[in-house]
């Protein structure tokens, strides 16, 4: 009796802890709960985190994300108002607002991802359908003043009218409209990347390509006139240089050879004998150099200088 009755004490036991067990649950920060008995919502979502208790066995707690949660699109080819096929690359942040009307009309993220995608690519190619690519390419703040340094004159800059951050306000507020009824509430939607498609991006590609080749050329023809300007600068400031240095030796040149004329003509005054005599050695000297044969008479003063001087020696 006594080995019964411990028996039934610890089933009690057992059965005690697992109700106690199976009756408390934990919400966990940055999560909220919905409790379902049976399949059906019972009572208000809890949405502060703690210990919890539900009625045990029969009710359970399905638990979903309190915080911003990203959703992130594929790329879609839409044509833009001006026949412009380009692809959008989209993102968003939304949460889960209201997780009882969640639970029922979406049930989990990877159904509501998929819900955001059709709801949100929609009304983006809505938008993209009714704008012209210059919309969605430049922000609604874009003015030309902000390209001025590499717009050239002859180019026709035209600021957009709405956009693309407009255009993204408007796709957030056409959206947010819908999503409510799911228990989400979205707070952003941006334009992650927007691109030409292929064929359209390579006609773009030769034409950066070409304005840049035109840019070059040009850079490269200012340069080269610079170039010309500064060798030109340069040859006439050294000619410049030239001649008055020319100039300047040829003064000093002069002021030097009459300085020597007047000491010559000073020292040959002063012994005109002297002074003959040098000039006619100086004029011997030029007819007696290289291979020359000199025939003289008897009594010619040079044969006689030329006998003293040898006797002399």
């Amino acid at each position: 009796m006594t080995k019964i009755l411990r028996l039934v004490a610890v089933v009690l036991l057992v059965a005690v802890g697992v109700t106690v067990w199976d009756g408390f649950f934990i919400v966990p920060e940055g999560k909220q709960a919905v409790i379902t008995q049976f399949g059906a919502p019972v009572g208000e979502p809890v949405r502060e985190a703690g210990l919890k208790f539900k009625t045990p066995f029969i009710q359970v707690v399905q638990y979903f994300d309190k915080r911003v949660l990203i959703w992130d699109g594929d790329p879609n080819q839409i044509p833009t108002n001006d026949k412009t096929f380009i692809y959008m690359d989209n993102t968003a942040r939304w949460r889960i607002s209201d997780p009882l009307r969640f639970l029922q009309a979406v049930g989990n993220e990877r159904r509501a991802a998929s819900l955001l995608n059709d709801i949100i690519a929609g009304t983006v190619r809505d938008l993209v359908n009714k704008n012209n690519l210059i919309e969605i390419i430049r922000s609604s703040d874009w003015s030309p003043d902000y390209m001025v340094a590499s717009v050239q004159s002859r180019d026709m800059v035209v600021p957009p009218t709405v956009g693309r951050d407009k255009i993204s306000q408007m796709v957030l507020e056409a959206a947010s409209r819908i999503t409510p009824q799911y228990g989400i509430e979205l707070l952003d939607v941006m334009f992650k990347r927007v691109n030409y498609i292929e064929s359209v991006r390579l006609k773009v590609y030769d034409r950066m390509i070409s304005e840049r080749k035109r840019i070059a050329a040009e850079k490269r023809s200012t340069g080269e006139g610079r170039k010309a300007e500064i060798l030109g600068r340069v040859d006439r400031e050294l000619q410049e240089i030239t001649s008055t240095a020319r100039r300047e030796a040829t003064e000093i040149r002069g002021r030097a050879d009459a300085e020597a004329a007047k000491i010559y003509g000073q020292a040959y005054s002063g012994h005109p004998e002297f002074y003959a005599f040098l000039k006619s050695l100086e004029s011997y000297k030029q007819i007696l150099s290289g291979n020359t044969s000199l025939v003289l008479s008897t009594d010619a003063d040079l044969l006689k200088y030329l006998q003293r001087q040898h006797l002399g020696k």
